[in-house]
């Protein structure tokens, strides 16, 4: 709704433009005014015609207000400094906006674009770790928001089963005769024989090359024990990798094994197709100095046998093939892959993925690594979270049932650490802090509890009361008091959000939004009576599209809405 009155704003600009008979400039740029008293949308068009007329942005406002068909929804236009103002008229706005906002609040229409969004993709060499659901949560989320705006989303895992660490693994159960302890979570089990293997590594770095022949084996299929034992190793990991997902509220649509390009020919159809580009010195590589990248992309081993990144470009000429955009979610460290990748698909015709690239999660203590064993797991993670958050609502509610609280614990604490990574800008790095994660004053469990209010709010007052409220008689006669005109404004601007989200690829705006919406409502109920007063009908039908609109923003970050708290 909000995005139409800025559409609106636009298109009487450019007729008043028109009606001048001057050049109509590529960009009108809308924006917030700082303060309330300076309107509710501004626009600088007058600094863009002051290049091409060589008069005053003052002068240029004044001519297009002489000329110019104020928008309806708009009570007064008026020239501040170089900027024009809107004032929204609250009375017609209100009613749009309220009647506008249903259960499927924030659902825009079909795209008709396939996007294949590849994220999380973590080594099946052990359990996720909080360096590895920075990619998960910035994807998922992500996901949701594309599809809510309308496109058709195919979410995937890219499964590295012919990378050196699942060899490793193999290599410690046939020839050192470890075995997964079937007792412990699978994922976790696999992990501890990825360390005791690189610790054995370490010790006798000869065995490395028995490690390089299970690879080579692997990739040519002749040995059905040593394929069996790859797989084994893989869909143990990926099962636990999938029950800790599940419970982070976190799907894939398709888990495309990293081995299938090699079987069903692709990576060879890829030699091919670079075969006039590629040179050769005992490997076959790219040359990518023309392309302003100094290092080579090496394509196969001495031996013939291919790499991961000539694996990488099959994978990512099939999405190209499958899909009208393609989105990868990669740490910062791909940065050089994926410029060569992009060269790469270039050359052979296959469309280039858009990446978000996001730096990495530390602990206070340093960096993480799964080799050394130096990391949380997304197990401990959640346990930890839940736990604190059962703590707490047992301190401000001591007879709640153990039931019910052991279920608000589970969703206020995955919701923590999904906001917490969700909240920041994917270049910004994240040193986790569990006090941060965890608070109840801020982040999630303030959204959360705005919800809850909504919610409890709207039980108290019996069966659905407001919903039979004449908005156009009310209004007509009542003047909307700061807090709700701040809460209908913040209401309005949902879909809006939304498109911006989906079109920057960006998940934090969505969820800035949501605490701003949060803390918009939580100002209206500390402020507004609601059940008693005469505005009773109004307000109650204010709450509830403020309950919608909280649900939906949550349930697109990935985030239950708690009914109490």
């Amino acid at each position: 709704m909000y995005r139409k009155l800025e559409l609106e704003i636009i298109k009487s600009i450019k007729d008043a433009i028109k009606t001048l008979n001057w050049e109509i400039p590529d960009n009108i740029p809308i924006e917030q005014p700082p303060r309330d008293n300076m309107g509710d949308i501004a626009t600088s068009v007058s600094f863009e015609l002051a290049r091409q007329l060589k008069r005053s942005p003052m002068e240029i406002n004044q001519e297009i207000l002489q000329v110019m068909d104020k928008p309806d929804i708009f009570k007064q236009v008026e020239s501040i400094g170089p900027y024009l103002n809107f004032r929204i008229d609250y009375q017609k706005f209100s009613i749009l906006v309220l009647k506008s906002i249903n259960e499927n609040y924030g659902e825009l229409e079909n795209k008709n674009l396939k996007i294949i969004l590849e994220h999380t993709s973590a080594n099946p060499n052990g359990p996720l770790h909080i360096g590895h659901i920075r990619n998960s949560i910035i994807g998922d989320s992500l996901a949701r928001i594309l599809i809510s705006a309308g496109y058709n989303v195919e979410t995937q895992y890219y499964v590295n089963d012919m990378g050196r660490q699942i060899a490793m693994i193999v290599w410690g159960l046939i020839k050192q005769g470890y075995e997964i302890n079937e007792s412990e979570k699978s994922d976790h089990a696999i992990g501890k024989t990825y360390l005791q293997v690189n610790k054995d590594l370490k010790a006798n770095p000869k065995f490395r090359n028995e490690v390089d022949k299970l690879m080579n084996i692997y990739e040519e299929g002749n040995d059905p024990e040593v394929e069996n034992k790859f797989k084994m190793v893989v869909n143990n990991c990926l099962d636990g990798i999938e029950a800790t997902s599940k419970r982070l509220k976190i799907s894939h649509d398709a888990f495309i094994w990293e081995s299938t390009l090699i079987k069903d020919g692709s990576v060879d159809e890829i030699l091919k197709l670079l075969e006039e580009h590629l040179q050769k010195n005992e490997v076959l590589y790219l040359n990518l100095e023309d392309y302003g990248v100094e290092k080579e992309l090496i394509l196969t081993r001495s031996n013939g046998t291919s790499l991961y990144s000539t694996r990488d470009i099959a994978y990512h000429l099939e999405k190209s093939n499958n899909a009208d955009i393609i989105i990868d979610v990669l740490g910062s460290d791909h940065k050089l892959a994926i410029e060569q990748l992009k060269i790469a698909l270039e050359l052979i015709g296959g469309k280039k993925p858009e990446v978000i690239f996001y730096e990495f999660i530390t602990l206070p203590e340093g960096s993480m690594s799964t080799r050394r064993g130096i990391f949380i797991s997304v197990d401990e993670l959640m346990e930890e979270s839940v736990e604190r958050a059962h703590n707490e609502i047992r301190k401000r509610r001591e007879d709640i049932d153990p039931l019910i609280a052991a279920e608000i614990a589970e969703k206020i604490g995955i919701g923590a650490i999904r906001y917490y990574i969700a909240r920041l800008s994917p270049e910004k790095h994240i040193v986790f802090k569990w006090d941060e994660a965890l608070s109840f004053e801020r982040g999630c469990a303030s959204i959360q509890y705005a919800h809850a209010r909504a919610c409890k709010l709207l039980e108290k007052a019996g069966e659905f009361k407001f919903s039979g409220v004449d908005l156009e008689n009310f209004l007509s006669n009542y003047d909307l008091e700061s807090f709700e005109m701040d809460l209908i404004k913040i209401l309005s601007r949902f879909t809006s959000i939304i498109e911006e989200s989906a079109e920057s690829r960006k998940v934090h705006r969505l969820a800035q939004y949501s605490l701003d919406l949060a803390s918009a409502f939580n100002k209206f109920y500390k402020s507004m009576p609601v059940i008693g007063s005469d505005e009773e009908a109004f307000r109650l039908l204010l709450v509830d599209k403020s309950r919608i609109t909280i649900r939906n923003s949550l349930d697109l970050l990935g985030i239950d809405a708690p009914e109490s708290m």
